[in-house]
């Protein structure tokens, strides 16, 4: 199993202070040694710890909210490692109670990643959905099959009669419907858990909005189009959020994440540029090296989920990464260094860019009604448990999952052709001759 270290020194100092290296990038990974899993929670890795001379005469735990009954600012020996499993995404605080738990959909993106998590930590599953998407995923759990619209075939009628402890629902579009699983089943669980969107906000043009911001509204409530350029999916998503909360009043989590990315992405926009950068040569880098960046990975987001039902927390979060600001240059780099492959980086202004009529996926001008897009506060979401794993493993594991992918696989990548691009970056450099 790979371990993620989490520790700091006795003055409460950042291991990275005494050795150079960021605890969020060091790790167990491909250690041979024996694993000692000391109760409760921590870690014994001689080996490891030879190779880390210059580790403090003690280690004070950090993050103690994430690790139970752990009393803060206890004092271990240095041999004696904090760590946390990146697998569920949170500390080894010992298998919870085996719960009950169905996912609304769970053959997409992010369901397998949630599936894969709660499966780890013991918990009993099972999937509602059409039996469309995947069907092969999970020949080992419990499916149920019908359709979210109740006026569609045999509707939810699957679900009738069942308890289930906790609810995932990550396939919920249309109030409606989201309305009738919701009213359904509050008789029989405990908790619901809907996945929206960060689409759900009517602006984007400030930093550092949170959960309180306005949300977005559309001229006709019961409307169930999402328009031609899909402008009302954040309003229909928000409306989304009230019915389930209206059906299961104080028992209802509402996790909004901005884009979900990682290995099985069937998108191609987080995809597309370490993918890009793969086959080397000369990079449109769109705006300015220092325009944010935010985005999950969907393994992260999944585990987090599975906390969430675990500790029965309630509430509205944004769910969007990593934890400090991450700039599209530092986000980039990373890319260039998860390959051998040789490439350079041209950064071509956003004013550019909208005139090309270019658009380049992920990024979002840091202007006008953009400038808050990639900043949005996910601080409440940190302190009810969600953690993120480093930037560049998302894109190194991105990268090799790609590389696995065979014709009819997750192939498809967002953003222009090499052509388009090409193209671009020629009248990039001829306008900037002229300049």
């Amino acid at each position: 199993m790979l371990y993620q270290l989490s520790y700091a020194s006795a003055r409460g100092v950042a291991m990275e202070r005494e050795t150079g290296i960021e605890p969020a990038t060091n790790s167990l990974e491909g250690c041979d040694s024996t694993i000692e899993l000391l109760p409760p929670g921590l870690l014994h890795c001689s080996r490891c710890e030879s190779r880390r001379g210059a580790l403090p005469r003690t280690a004070i735990l950090v993050g103690m909210d994430v690790f139970g009954s752990l009393p803060a600012g206890r004092r271990f020996p240095r041999r004696l490692l904090l760590a946390s499993a990146l697998a569920p995404g949170f500390g080894l605080r010992g298998a919870a109670a085996p719960k009950r738990i169905l996912i609304l959909g769970g053959t997409g993106f992010l369901g397998p990643a949630t599936v894969e998590a709660a499966r780890a930590r013991g918990h009993r599953l099972t999937l509602f959905n059409r039996g469309r998407t995947r069907p092969g995923l999970f020949p080992d759990i419990e499916k149920l099959q019908g359709d979210r619209d109740p006026r569609k075939g045999d509707g939810l009628k699957a679900l009738e009669g069942r308890q289930w402890d906790v609810v995932i629902d990550n396939s919920g579009y249309y109030p409606r419907m989201v309305a009738a699983s919701a009213r359904l089943l509050a008789p029989h669980v405990r908790r619901y858990i809907f996945i929206s969107t960060e689409s759900v906000y009517a602006e984007n043009n400030r930093e550092g909005l949170d959960e309180t911001d306005k949300l977005a509204a559309m001229p006709d409530p019961a409307s169930e189009s999402m328009g031609p350029n899909f402008e009302y999916y954040g309003a229909l998503k928000a409306l989304c959020e009230q019915a389930a909360e209206e059906a299961m009043p104080g028992r209802v989590s509402v996790v909004r994440p901005g884009y979900i990315v990682g290995p099985d992405d069937p998108t191609g926009r987080f995809t597309y540029w370490p993918v890009r950068v793969d086959r080397g040569g000369e990079v449109l880098a769109p705006g300015e090296p220092s325009d944010p960046v935010q985005f999950i990975d969907v393994r992260d987001l999944g585990a987090w989920l599975v906390h969430l039902a675990e500790q029965g927390i309630t509430g509205i979060f944004n769910a969007a990464g990593p934890a400090r600001r991450l700039a599209m240059d530092e986000f980039l780099q990373s890319c260039r260094k998860a390959t051998p492959r040789k490439s350079t980086l041209t950064w071509v202004s956003a004013d550019f860019l909208e005139q090309q009529k270019l658009e380049l996926p992920i990024w979002a001008p840091y202007r006008g009604d953009t400038r808050g897009f990639h900043t949005r506060s996910a601080a409440r979401a940190i302190r009810a448990g969600l953690r993120f794993r480093p930037h560049a493993e998302t894109v190194r594991d991105t990268l090799a999952w790609y590389k696995t992918q065979q014709e009819g696989g997750r192939t498809r990548l967002a953003g222009p052709t090499a052509e388009q691009e090409a193209a671009a970056l020629a009248a990039w450099h001829k306008s900037q001759a002229k300049g």
